[in-house]
């Protein structure tokens, strides 16, 4: 049967003329995003392709996999164009479920493990979940529970999909149990395939729509430029959902260049050194916290790192301090990367010299890739002037999912994604982060949004006024801090950090977005306008 293109609800397309532009220019090209795995699994069927706590799986042993969790959830009733919230941890299960619904046409929703009902739910009446797949538990939170909660709350969630805490369980063997699909095209590279996170200062987290075009480009220029290889042995340390892990360039520019990924549960010395020794780790990517965790960690003298040849360093600034002594203790390349779930991603190219390597975020990965940098009058600033950077380009978004009024403010009327992100470009292209001019917070590469932490404070007991805002901290990058006001008569310690931590908790908050300071004030700074001055409490 002839496939005719998707329509998404929601979604903004690419102008025509630009679409065709990217496709004669060979950005984009005719492969989905399933595709690339079977082409590996054709050429060396018997090669481990997955390594987790409890199993290596071989190409043809994961692709079986995919295939028949893939007639599972067909039988199920799950379509091309269905929503699928995917909520697991750093497990194996999560691929073979993203692939498994690429097979069918389904739009997986990407969803940390560390969220709760408040952006869970958030995603199910956004996207229209048909089908959400998460863990027993995770963390001390009874997730089963959350999962029978949201069905009964929202129709539109039809079928819930509970695996064990560590993935596997009864509900994976009954849809293994099916015999395999075949694996053909159900859907069309234009079409949507993926709806990512991003932090912004809404009050929910934003979706970014992918199409496969848009994310296959991405994955593409990013395998070579991190040196990705058949021979490569790649640890993923980070929550597995992030665009680090995914296509930058993540288990889908691993899998598709036919070499290994090593999943680890969390990103710790104690647990990973030993996953680099094991398995002959040759790449990693990681957020700068866990960096410095690596680098002043006592356990590097007693396990052999030697095989680590690049570190890809992102999601937050990296400090030069730490940088420079990534070669001499670790014995890695320092590969900084700056980039956003929205699309353009930067690497420092690997024949960078050391000076590069350490002080710069990187070029542009792909060659059509268009940046703008300017002032706060929209004007073009010259070569080494911090601007404000915008983006277009064959991997970037032109709009966010359902959210025509955000659009209107975060991208231009010919294209370009404002990014927040305030940069220095020199004379060679390369970007260098110097700050950012939303007020999203960056936690150690978790972007969280202030004005939802602010809203859900708001509902406690004795808060008259809150202002969420990040502070700079050495090993985080920031800190969140909750300037409180508290409602007159109020005892101080019922609005401190325990209160609040308490009263968000029950709220279903996610840990990271929690504050870790809290200041209780008779009011807040104020511009001349009237305006709550968070760059004054940032101080």
């Amino acid at each position: 049967m002839e496939l005719t293109p998707l329509v998404t609800d929601g979604f903004t397309p690419y102008p025509p003329d630009v679409a065709e532009h990217y496709r004669r220019e060979g950005y984009w090209i005719d492969q989905t995003l399933s595709e690339p795995l079977f082409d590996s699994a054709r050429r060396h069927p018997e090669r481990t392709a997955v390594i987790s706590a409890d199993a290596h799986i071989s190409y043809a042993a994961l692709t079986d996999r995919v295939l028949r969790v893939a007639a599972g959830l067909e039988q199920r009733g799950i379509r091309r164009g269905d929503r699928v919230v995917v909520q697991l941890p750093n497990v194996s299960d999560f691929i073979v479920f993203v692939y498994a619904f690429w097979e069918l046409g389904a739009i997986p929703v990407f969803s940390p493990v560390a969220h709760r009902r408040t952006e869970i739910e958030h995603f199910v009446e956004i996207t229209g979940a048909r089908a959400y797949v998460t863990v027993a538990h995770h963390d001390g939170t009874d997730l089963a529970a959350l999962a029978a909660e949201l069905h009964q709350a929202w129709p539109s969630l039809e079928h819930l999909i509970v695996l064990d805490a560590a993935g596997g369980g009864s509900a994976m063997d009954a849809l293994l149990a099916h015999e395999p699909i075949a694996h053909r095209r159900r859907s069309l590279p234009s079409d949507v395939a993926l709806l990512q996170m991003s932090g912004g200062t809404t009050g929910h987290p934003k979706l970014i729509p992918h199409t496969n075009e848009t994310y296959t480009h991405s994955v593409r220029v990013s395998a070579p430029l991190c040196g990705i290889t058949d021979a490569s042995v790649q640890l993923i340390a980070v929550p597995i959902c992030h665009s680090m892990s995914v296509r930058s360039p993540g288990f889908l520019g691993v899998l598709g260049a036919g070499g290994t990924v090593v999943l680890a549960p969390d990103g710790s010395p104690d647990t990973v050194f030993p996953l680099i020794q094991e398995h002959g780790i040759t790449q990693a990517s990681i957020v700068p916290p866990l960096l410095l965790a690596w680098l002043n960690s006592s356990l590097r003298e007693q396990y052999d790192l030697s095989s680590l040849e690049t570190l890809h360093v992102g999601g937050a600034k990296l400090s030069e301090e730490a940088a420079r002594r990534v070669r001499p203790e670790l014995g890695a390349f320092l590969q900084q990367g700056f980039g956003m779930a929205e699309g353009l991603v930067n690497y420092v190219r690997l024949d960078a010299d050391e000076a590069t390597a350490v002080r710069s975020q990187g070029l542009p990965s792909s060659p059509g890739d268009e940046l703008r940098l300017v002032d706060d009058a929209g004007e073009t600033v010259p070569t080494g002037t911090p601007g404000h950077l915008l983006a277009r380009g064959p991997a970037t978004i032109r709009g966010y999912y359902r959210s025509p009024e955000l659009n209107a403010d975060s991208f231009t009327p010919d294209g370009y994604y404002r990014t927040g992100d305030i940069v220095e470009r020199d004379e060679r292209g390369y970007l260098t982060v110097v700050g950012r001019a939303k007020d999203q917070i960056n936690r150690g590469g978790e972007k969280i949004p202030p004005e939802e932490v602010e809203n859900l404070i708001l509902a406690l007991d004795g808060v008259h006024d809150v202002s969420v805002v990040g502070v700079p901290d050495r090993v985080l990058g920031e800190r969140v801090k909750a300037f409180v006001v508290p409602r007159e008569g109020t005892d101080p310690v019922a609005v401190g950090l325990a209160s609040i931590r308490r009263h968000l908790r029950a709220r279903g908050l996610a840990a990271y977005k929690m504050p870790d300071i809290v200041e209780v004030v008779a009011d807040f700074p104020r511009t001349a306008v009237g305006k709550v001055s968070k760059r004054m409490q940032r101080r």
